[in-house]
């Protein structure tokens, strides 16, 4: 056949097959079907229906303590004693410090000028401002606000909603000041005469009524824009001496459980508060050897609760003042405090003077250096003490990129004195 009559025939094939199938040769024909699978029948029957389009990739999580050095994201935790306003822009401005702690010496220098305010606004990031003001003898603003009874005298005399009115008035006057977390109230739960170390500053020896009067006190900071802090984990009631002057114990964890501890069991899940740990120490606890605030199993109990009745409590920690009280300074010198504490769970060292920053620093740098203490750790403590600090960040995560698989608080704590080449730990002080 030849080459013409060869193509004449397979166009005539062509033209029969358009003509059988229903198409013309001026009709498109799709050349993608659309699969059973994609009609509303299809999916009727069982099909599952196409994908939704992938959503955009969520933009990168930023906050402004990422662009610190690590020196100053360790100073961002510390919360320090200021002796005047001078003394406490010195600190902000040298060590970049995030917090300053108001004794009685400077509540008349912040409530007559705007020294605090000009700090607050030449500082790079809010700081945290914070005072002891629990009423009765633990009052700092008493000659400027007038009195406010003893915790003792509020529970025996005032109604709980009387109560929360009156912290109410007084964290409106402490925010004017431009403070933002108060040290209180004390939720030790204490028979001891008035003038003891916890004495009138407890509510009451019966522990449901600590509650009561503790949790209308922090919300009546809270109605003013302060942030509380409960003390002292896990409980200074029953104190065998005042931990300023001496090392001092108090009953076994076993008995601490349903009495001492039971207010911080039902005040942790308080949002917005913080919690301080204080330096007794408690047999079945922290041993003899340190006290609850240098103790990494007393913050594994606040953090993971079940220990004590109590829920998981992730809010910020701080330390009672490590540079001014025997029961920490007779065995751990200032630095060495400050890392330790660190190390076994605090988010903020507190001590009442601006002196030992630098040194501070330097110890918290070597056991970061050493492995005592993790990136991941301050990470976490960063984070928290950013949220109190209403500084931005990831929501629901670390603040400064804290990495995947960090380490549990619950996981064994390295021996300082091995990891973090600092001396040897000495024996129970005498």
């Amino acid at each position: 056949m030849s080459l013409t009559r060869r193509l004449r025939v397979m166009a005539a094939v062509l033209i029969t097959g358009l003509a059988m199938s229903g198409c013309s040769d001026d009709e498109p024909v799709d050349p993608a079907p659309v699969s059973a699978a994609a009609t509303p029948a299809a999916t009727a029957a069982g099909a599952a229906p196409p994908a939704p389009p992938a959503p955009p990739p969520a933009p990168p999580c930023e906050s402004p303590l990422d662009s610190l050095s690590q020196r100053e994201r360790i100073a961002q935790l510390f919360t320090v004693g200021v002796s005047s306003m001078a003394d406490a822009r010195q600190a902000v401005e040298q060590h970049k410090i995030g917090g300053i702690f108001l004794g009685g010496g400077v509540v008349g220098e912040v409530v007559s000028g705007d020294a605090l305010a000009r700090l607050q606004q030449d500082s790079p990031l809010p700081l945290l401002v914070a005072i002891d003001e629990e009423g009765g003898r633990v009052s700092r603003i008493a000659p400027y606000a007038g009195p406010l009874p003893s915790a003792r005298v509020m529970a025996a005399t005032m109604s709980p909603e009387q109560v929360r009115s009156a912290a109410r008035a007084r964290g409106e006057f402490l925010r004017g000041m431009g403070v933002t977390v108060d040290f209180a109230p004390s939720v030790d739960v204490s028979a001891q005469p008035d003038g003891a170390v916890i004495g009138d500053r407890s509510f009451s020896p019966d522990p449901a009524r600590v509650v009561r009067y503790a949790r209308a006190f922090a919300t009546g900071l809270q109605d003013a824009g302060v942030a509380p802090v409960f003390k002292h984990f896990p409980g200074h009631g029953r104190s065998s001496g005042d931990s300023h002057h001496q090392s001092v114990t108090v009953p076994p964890l076993d008995q601490l459980v349903p009495h001492d501890l039971h207010p911080f069991a039902e005040l942790a899940g308080t949002p917005g508060a913080g919690m301080m740990l204080g330096h007794q120490q408690v047999p079945g606890l922290t041993g003899v050897d340190r006290p609850a605030s240098l103790s990494p199993a007393a913050y594994r109990l606040l953090r993971e609760g079940h220990g004590y009745g109590a829920q998981q409590f992730d809010g910020p920690i701080f330390t009672d003042d490590l540079s001014g009280m025997r029961a920490v300074t007779d065995a751990f010198p200032l630095p060495r405090a400050v890392a330790e504490s660190l190390i076994a769970g605090a988010d903020s060292p507190l001590w009442i003077t601006t002196a030992g920053i630098g040194e501070a620093l330097d110890a918290v740098e070597q056991a970061l250096a050493n492995g005592a203490l993790s990136r991941q750790a301050l990470d976490r403590s960063l984070m928290r003490m950013a949220a109190l600090r209403g500084i931005p960040g990831c929501v629901g995560g670390p603040a400064t990129g804290q990495v995947e698989g960090a380490a549990a608080l619950s996981a064994p704590i390295p021996d300082l004195p091995a990891r973090a080449g600092l001396p040897a730990l000495p024996g129970p002080p005498g």
